[in-house]
């Protein structure tokens, strides 16, 4: 893998590298202090975060605040002469939160140093909460049953696979202590950067409106704060080995999967380390995690890739089989993760640096490829994040942040990394007529390679002017570049005498059709302001933002002759190269929550949210050629403008009894100038597409989220109704039904992940030496579209998309853990992860005409259309990666130090 000898020169490197950032990583407490008997303010009364240099004295009106301090859960001690000394446990602070804590103290009566110990109200910490924002900590993500962060949000009401509150995807912004690390260029904008579970401190899920110092995204943000080295040397090791256990592994399921016996196809290794270099000063954390997994969707290699074979004829089949049909695994992936940080702590100033490298290399599962698996390309990719922070509160009331961030990314999707590899073979050997359904020989010749850097340059100032007003303003930078070829591997002597019978690949060169070559180097501008105002009752959230792209690039002036392949006396016809305007968007937020009593709140959020197009989608098919048949051809468009959401939102959170919550969320969304891929005609009659901004969605929901926590029980249970409509999937559903003579559709559909029930639940017993957890979702069934065969009478009726819904999801896993005892110093456990506890075999790829997996109508003329001396017509309907994963079972034995 070539991210490998990056990451082990990075690991040597770390303590003089630099990583991702937080530009919002801490909270605040406040509240007022008074006299238990009178009510009167205490002025002076002294309030102290155990265990930190963190603290504040009451003013005239006995209120204070804390704030600039990091996420966790901390013990206040207030005390005042003549009073009793009160320590007040369990207060949780999160990341841009308030956590209110009015504290009565009573007059001295009791001895010297004995102090009062109470609890801390969760309803102190929903006081400020104006949307729907979950946090979940470093505490709760150890018990649950997930690898990844992805794993902790996908359990998050709204959320529907990488879809929030009915929006498409890449439409969140994913954060690594509060610095973006989304994929910019993609079109799902996915995390670039992920950091292992061991390594979060803390995690924010806003799936609902959000406050003007997050953008660039326009459904949800994903916040995960990162751990800081502690002043005691601590460390753990972790080693998993796993299998698929399921007796759905015949010819028509999940072929290969523990056929020989109990095959070990994963294997997981996690090591940590955190400690002291200066003690109280500067602190070290790093972890590195080895995940290997082949899957359980195997191809059976009964051809090589330089097999030739026939089966146009009955009569006259031409079998060249010269495979050993050993299982071949076809969904394996390869992932390296390390992160390291260090922290470096004054009274008032703080510093972080840190280094982390996620690598992936692996497949994923073609059918058709399936007796020629070796034949399948792969990817191969590698991130590396860097990045430097200052944290300087200089005054008791104010602080501010700077950053410096680098990201470079490489995506590589090939079968051989080199054009020139000689393991490539002539095309002549992927004969796939039809008849057998399948790949006999030949390999996947697609190639993309696309490198991208990221430069980012942040400061963020926060103000709290008094008790009542914190105001907040920051800017950030950023600037882009992207190096870009996506093409095939072809045959040197294409087009020529000899392309017969000699062979010597090479890329597809630049200028020509069948590439997608280009370096562009954009660059985007933000700034916001805020103002929180916090009241007794009452918390209001306002705040303005702007975003400013500068795509850097040029666009066509005549759209029906883009590339100059025609030529006109007339000028107004020839296109000339114009220079993309920078586009820029405000966008207001407002929020209000409002305490009904001391147990319940009432929450109010309005926004606006932008969110720039991928640059793949502005940049593709830069040199503005169109290919001579109709349909043929999707070009970028420097041109686009923002998508945007407007959003609404009202909830209701209730504490029904300590310990036990309730809260109600209804929300609207409208969702304008999505992308969609427009039609286009030349002046030579050549119909093709472009992309623009047409497409409009809304959605429409409800939210109840309930969670019960006391001692050692566990609860959490939300479901979500919602319906999300659409007049398109994605950018290209439009074109792609021009393209087959299908009219546009003219009204608001379901789109693919329209799901009416969501359920989640989480239900765990850890009283310490041992524990587990249960965790079980249910989905009603996504949307699809329904087809008739041709000799129904509907057949004849123009049906619009997604008419119809999959079968219901369901699926439990499960996390349990077994303290064994010390032996050395060193703490041992057993871990024990299960997932699809049940083995369900959950349908989420259907077929068009029966709604089912792997089920089709098939029909007498179908049977009589295959030819194969090695499969049946019925081969071709199972296709085990409709199902999702079977039975997991990991086993694995850890021990801290």
């Amino acid at each position: 893998m070539r991210g490998i000898k990056i990451l082990l020169i990075a690991s040597m490197l770390v303590l003089g590298l630099t990583s991702q950032l937080f530009a919002q990583t801490t909270g605040k407490i406040a509240g007022q202090i008074t006299d238990a008997s009178t009510g009167d303010a205490l002025l002076g009364a002294n309030i102290i975060i155990d265990g930190t240099m963190l603290g504040a004295a009451a003013g005239m009106d006995g209120s204070y605040f804390i704030i600039n301090i990091p996420p966790g859960i901390f013990d206040l001690r207030v005390t005042m002469m003549g009073y009793q000394p009160i320590k007040l446990e369990g207060v949780k602070v999160s990341v841009n939160r308030t956590s209110t804590q009015n504290i009565s103290l009573s007059p001295a009566v009791l001895e010297t140093g004995e102090v009062i110990v109470v609890q801390a109200s969760r309803a102190t910490l929903k006081k400020d909460q104006t949307s729907s924002i979950r946090n979940v900590s470093a505490e709760e993500i150890s018990i649950l049953p997930v690898e990844s962060v992805n794993d902790v949000v996908q359990m998050q009401a709204g959320v529907i696979g990488n879809h929030f509150r009915g929006g498409r995807e890449g439409e969140v912004s994913y954060m690594i202590d509060g610095l973006s690390v989304n994929n910019a260029f993609s079109e799902n904008r996915s995390a670039a950067v992920s950091v292992d579970r061991e390594a979060i401190q803390d995690l924010e899920v806003i799936s609902g409106t959000f406050n003007a110092e997050y953008g660039r995204a326009m459904s949800g943000m994903v916040n995960v704060i990162t751990k800081d080295g502690g002043n005691e040397f601590h460390g753990y090791g972790l080693g998993y080995f796993g299998s698929y256990l399921t007796p759905h592994n015949g010819d028509d399921q999940f072929v290969g999967v523990n056929a020989d016996g109990l095959d070990i196809p994963i294997k997981d290794f996690k090591v940590g380390f955190e400690g002291p270099i200066l003690k109280n000063k500067l602190t070290f954390f790093s972890n590195f995690r080895y995940d290997e997994n082949d899957g359980y969707l195997n191809g059976v290699r009964r051809f090589n890739v330089w097999d030739v074979s026939s089966f146009g004829d009955a009569t006259a089949i031409a079998s060249q089989a010269t495979g050993d049909s050993a299982y071949v695994p076809m969904g394996r992936s390869l992932n390296l993760s390390y992160f390291g940080k260090l922290t470096y702590k004054l009274k008032n100033f703080k510093t972080m640096v840190s280094y982390s490298h996620n690598s992936s290399e692996g497949t994923s599962y073609d059918h058709t490829w399936k007796y020629v698996p070796q034949g399948r390309a792969g990817y191969d990719n590698y991130t590396d994040h860097t990045a430097f922070q200052i944290n300087h509160m200089f005054a008791r009331n104010a602080f501010y942040e700077v950053k410096i961030g680098y990201m470079f990314r490489d995506d590589l999707y090939s079968l051989f990394e080199e054009p020139d590899d000689p393991r490539y073979v002539s095309d002549i050997y992927r004969l796939n007529s039809g008849y057998c359904g399948f790949n006999t020989g030949g390999q996947d010749k697609a190639y993309s390679n696309t490198k991208s850097w990221k430069y980012d340059a942040k400061f963020d100032l926060t103000w709290q002017v008094n008790k009542n007003h914190s105001l907040k303003t920051g800017a950030l930078y950023t600037q882009h570049k992207f190096d870009r070829y996506g093409g095939s591997v072809r045959n040197v002597y294409t087009g020529t005498l000899q392309e017969g019978s000699s062979y010597l690949p090479e890329f597809t060169p630049e200028e020509t059709f069948g590439a997608d070559a280009y370096l562009k180097e954009p660059s985007e501008l933000s700034f916001y302001v805020q103002d929180k105002m916090e009241f007794e009752e009452m918390v209001i959230n306002f705040g303005m933002r702007y975003d400013n792209l500068d795509p850097n690039a040029v666009y066509p002036s005549q759209r029906r002759n883009p590339g100059g392949q025609l030529t006109f006396e007339d000028e107004s016809k020839n296109s000339t190269y114009l220079d993309a305007d920078v586009k820029s968007q405000w966008s207001p937020r407002f929020g209000l929550s409002y305490m009904l009593g001391e147990s319940a709140v009432l929450h109010f959020s309005y926004g606006h949210f932008v969110q720039m197009p991928p640059f793949e989608r502005m940049y593709q098919r830069s040199n503005f050629l169109v290919e001579q048949t109709n349909f043929a051809t999707e070009m970028g468009n420097a041109q686009l403008n923002p998508e945007r959401t407007v959003s609404y939102e009202i909830g209701l959170w209730q504490e029904l009894m300590e310990g036990m919550g309730l809260e109600v969320s209804l929300f609207y969304k409208d969702i304008y100038d999505l992308m969609t891929v427009e039609v286009y005609t030349t002046y030579n009659a050549v119909k093709y597409g472009a992309y623009g901004n047409k497409d409009y969605a809304n959605t429409r929901g409800l939210e109840v989220k309930y969670d019960f926590n006391t001692g050692p029980l566990y609860t959490a249970v939300n479901y979500t109704l919602m319906f999300s409509r659409g007049v398109a999937d994605s950018p290209t559903t439009s074109f792609d039904r021009a393209g087959d003579s299908t009219d546009p559709v003219p009204i608001l559909i379901p789109v693919s992940w329209d799901q009416r029930h969501t359920f989640n639940a989480i239900v765990g017993y850890n009283p310490g030496r041992y524990g587990v957890t249960l965790t079980a979702s249910y989905g009603s069934g996504q949307a699809y579209t329904w087809n008739p065969i041709n000799e129904s009478r509907l057949a004849l009726i123009n049906l619009y998309p997604n008419n119809a819904y999959k079968p219901t999801d369901f699926s439990v896993d499960m996390r349990s853990n077994y303290n064994i005892g010390s032996f050395y110093g060193m703490d041992w456990k057993l871990e024990l992860y299960v997932y699809n506890l049940l083995d369900r075999m959950n349908e989420y790829g259907v077929n068009g005409t029966t709604g089912r997996t792997n089920s089709s109508i098939v029909r007498a003329s179908d049977l009589a259309s295959h030819v194969s001396d090695f499969n049946t017509y019925y081969d071709r309907i199972n296709n085990p990666g409709n199902f999702g994963a079977p039975r997991q079972v990991k086993l694995g034995l850890g021990v801290t130090f």
